[in-house]
């Protein structure tokens, strides 16, 4: 059985306020499989943490996973979709049922709670999507500007090679090398 692992983080600056989400995807080794990562607008803490739980679900769904095993800082969000906790706020109930909804879809899941120190990549793919998100209208009047970057195309996605400071949601235009002169 195809399975992934998930470290998944939703933050809100003001709760609510700018929030957003991040999940770091490994294979079942621990090797890096996909970064996700978006900016909500004005939501809860709460809100984006099930949001980066939706996330993750949805990337393991589509590309092919049939089990997934999140971890999570949210101990109230573990909780609540391990059925410890009911979920009482009506702005979750709907995304605790799709959260619910979705995991019924594969064969196997189960969800963790850890401490933010082993969480520190999605924590830090959650603020880039709120600073994405604050950042936003700065972005726009900045003129179009054009960098080189080396990137590894996997799972339907490209991963640049080093790190880059990309403002989220930016449009970029694509020359592909392929071979070992790149």
């Amino acid at each position: 059985m195809k399975r992934c692992v998930a470290y998944i983080d939703g933050g809100s600056r003001g709760n609510p306020g700018i929030a957003g989400y991040g999940v770091d995807v490994q294979d079942e080794s621990g090797a890096p499989v996909a970064s996700l990562s978006e900016n909500l607008g004005v939501r809860t803490n709460n809100f984006a943490e099930y949001s980066a739980l939706i996330g993750a679900l949805r990337y393991a769904l589509a590309n092919g996973y049939e089990g997934l095993r999140a971890y999570a800082d949210s101990e109230l969000m573990v909780r609540q979709i391990n059925g410890v906790y009911k979920v009482k706020s009506l702005d979750l109930q709907p995304l605790f049922r799709e959260a619910k909804a979705l995991i019924s879809k594969l064969k196997s899941f189960s969800i963790h709670h850890v401490p933010r120190e082993q969480n520190r990549e999605a924590d830090r793919l959650a603020n880039l999507a709120m600073d994405g998100g604050q950042m936003k209208d700065i972005a726009r009047e900045r003129p179009a500007r054009s960098m080189r970057m080396q990137a590894v195309y996997r799972g339907g996605c490209f991963h640049p090679i080093e790190s880059v400071d990309i403002p989220e949601n930016t449009r970029v235009h694509l020359q592909v090398k392929i071979g070992e002169d790149i």
